[in-house]
């Protein structure tokens, strides 16, 4: 063998070893990547072909005092349809039923589904939109029409789900009943449904879902792979008849005084409940609407009303009793280089004590609190805090405006500090704090926590109850709370509240006036500012509700002083729970029954408790109430969403067998 073959031959032998070199790299890498790196690399692309996906429980409701629903979380659903999926058989087969179904639906002709299922199979379309925002009873028919019943992957259903806020009320209590963050889905900070944002919430639920194409996903299974938890319900303490009589009121005196906004409270007196708050502001289209919570939130100089406040802090200490003269001069003073005047010209001379609250005299009231603790007027300030009038009331609801009680020391303090603060200036006050004040007066002197939510709920498992919470057993002695009862009656019987005076039903309260935005005084003499207001409570003799109404900026050619501006929409309130109240007390007796009602009663029971009791009909029942149907007949209930019953797992008329499983699907 010639030198030239051998070359040739170990050039060949050494590319067939480099191949073989080669061929075993590619077996070992192989096997390294199915093997020992297998696992991870299979995790990788999972992960990048699947994902879980959150799913957002279903929120509680939100309820008035007699289950009545102020917010509730309504499903919605998006159906969609992945032609690709579906195999050519199915398609064909079920094509032109499933086109008659959701033309029978939707109205489309039953050709137009056809052609727009075929171009999306032609098209390989994974994400085709068939019907937006269903309600839970037209989303079950469209996933039991004919082949988006066989499911997800041989059906090619996608369906979207969602859940929107509703509130039945309309705008009426919006700003106090809460509603979802416009920038921030799914936060609720506002109201009731942030103050009890938690409760309501729930638990997330996951699902597994599968990429398709063009960043769009689709379920892998039919079901969930953790079941979302629904929140719990929460029973306000919101009367829906008082809330509407209460927005109704202010909108009316709102508009007739072209004000800028405006708010009402209601309270129960003994129990501290809040039964309605409405807040209305004018907007750019000269409408009003639940813009902010002026009740809780908006601190300011109350005038008048803070009166009887100092009134009972004098009478409590025994500087002055309701007899004491005060001169009032001729309804204008100078006190420390500032005037004080008085609303009525000329004055009121030489007046009682009980007399100068009576009328709202400023003079009056500046003279006697000076005089009494001019020299210790931290005694004065002292007894206010007492009473925690400097603090907020720390309510469930965020956004509390903070109290401005002035005290020697302060910047705001000077010699004018006290006669300022003795009528209602110099300090700044909530709506809700000011109530809180006036209604334990009403509550013979006991102060109680203003409560907006009576109990949290599961179904029918309480979680939570809220009761009656004293913030102060006695602000005075029953000497000096009645005395006060006394002049506030005889406020509406003679004083600055008598226009409101009706010899049907009795008030007690007070009226307040005062100036705002006055700094520059030269200014506010061409466009005069005023908050007018009313505090008070009704029946007089036997108090069941507290209430206060402040109205902001009123035409000043219209009026502005309490008494004509807040006292009718008080005076509205008053007469119409006085007027509704004792019709709601009249309960006939249980043992007069109808003859037809006892028939009826007689055919329930023996249809339900017979020797063969079959399962009722409960669409469209609230969840607790068929619930406690269906359990007294022996029947386990499996829940699924929230709401009335939408569709029951046991047809009507089925015979029931003890311990039996149905499950109810609620929307």
């Amino acid at each position: 063998m010639s030198n030239n073959q051998k070359n040739i031959l170990n050039r060949l032998y050494f590319v067939a070893g480099g191949m073989f070199l080669f061929g075993l790299l590619i077996a070992f890498k192989l096997i390294n990547i199915q093997f020992v790196e297998g696992d991870m690399y299979r995790e990788l692309a999972a992960k990048d072909a699947t994902k879980n996906v959150v799913i957002p429980a279903n929120r509680g409701n939100l309820y008035a005092d007699d289950g009545s629903l102020l917010a509730s979380s309504v499903p919605k659903y998006d159906i969609r349809f992945d032609a690709v999926t579906v195999s050519e058989r199915d398609f064909s087969e079920n094509l032109t039923p499933l086109a008659t179904s959701l033309s029978a639906m939707f109205g489309k002709s039953s050709s137009y589904y056809q052609n727009l299922l075929r171009t999306a199979r032609s098209n390989k379309n994974r994400y085709l939109l068939i019907a937006k925002k269903l309600g839970y009873s037209d989303y079950v028919k469209v996933k039991n029409m004919p082949l988006f019943k066989k499911g997800s992957n041989r059906g090619g259903l996608i369906v979207i789900p969602a859940t929107v806020r509703e509130h039945p009320m309309g705008k009426i209590a919006e700003r106090l009943v809460g509603n979802e963050d416009r920038t921030t889905p799914g936060n609720y900070s506002v109201g009731l449904e942030g103050a009890y944002h938690k409760a309501l919430s729930g638990k997330e639920g996951r699902r597994l879902k599968q990429r398709i194409s063009k960043g769009r996903w689709k379920p892998v299974y039919d079901e969930n792979e953790i079941e979302p938890q629904d929140g719990y319900d929460v029973i306000s303490t919101i009367n829906v008849n008082i809330q509407d009589v209460a927005h109704h009121a202010l909108l009316k005196q709102l508009e007739d005084y072209q004000a800028d906004h405006g708010s009402v409270i209601v309270m129960e007196v003994a129990t501290g409940e809040i039964k309605a708050v409405a807040n209305l502001g004018k907007s750019r289209d000269g409408g009003y609407y639940e813009r902010l919570n002026y009740a809780v939130g908006e601190s300011s100089e109350p005038g008048s009303t803070f009166k009887t406040i100092a009134m009972t802090v004098a009478l409590e200490q025994k500087v002055l009793d309701t007899a004491t003269l005060v001169d009032t001069k001729k309804g204008k003073i100078r006190m420390y280089g500032r005037t004080i005047s008085d609303s009525k010209r000329g004055g009121y001379g030489k007046i009682s004590a009980a007399k100068a609250l009576e009328v709202s005299s400023n003079i009056g009231f500046a003279t006697m609190i000076d005089s009494a603790y001019k020299d210790d007027p931290k005694k004065f300030t002292d007894q206010v805090k007492k009473w925690k009038l400097d603090q907020k009331i720390g309510i469930s609801i965020l956004g509390e405006g903070t109290p401005v009680i002035p005290e020697v020391g302060d910047a705001l303090w000077s010699k004018n500090a006290l006669p300022s603060i003795s009528y209602g200036y110099n300090l700044k006050m909530t709506p809700l704090q000011i109530l809180t004040f006036y209604n334990a007066i009403a509550n013979n002197g006991t102060m109680v926590r203003p409560r907006f939510v009576k109990e949290i709920r599961s179904w029918n498992k309480q979680i939570e109850a809220f009761d009656t919470e004293v913030i102060i057993d006695k602000i005075a002695s029953m000497a000096t709370i009645g005395k006060i009862q006394e002049v506030l009656k005889n406020i509406v019987v003679r004083g600055t509240g008598k226009s409101l005076y009706s010899k049907n039903f009795s008030m007690a309260g007070k009226t307040g006036t005062a100036r705002i935005e006055y700094a520059d005084l030269d200014a506010w003499l061409k466009d005069k500012k005023y908050v007018s207001s009313f505090a008070g409570y009704f029946p007089a003799d036997q108090p069941k509700y507290s209430c206060i109404v402040v109205i902001y900026k009123p035409s000043a050619k219209k009026g502005y002083y309490g008494a004509d501006v807040t006292g009718p929409v008080f005076k509205r309130i008053a007469q119409k729970i006085y007027t509704d109240s004792p019709l709601k007390a009249e309960i006939a007796s249980k043992d007069l029954l109808d003859v037809t009602t006892q028939k009826d009663f007689d055919g329930y029971y023996q249809f339900t408790h017979g020797e063969t009791a079959v399962v009722p009909n409960v669409k469209g029942m609230p969840a607790m109430d068929a619930i406690a149907l269906l359990e007294n007949l022996g029947l386990r209930v499996q829940l699924k969403g929230s709401g009335r019953v939408a569709w029951q797992s046991l047809s009507m008329g089925v015979k029931i067998k003890e311990g039996q499983e149905i499950i109810l699907n609620l929307s």
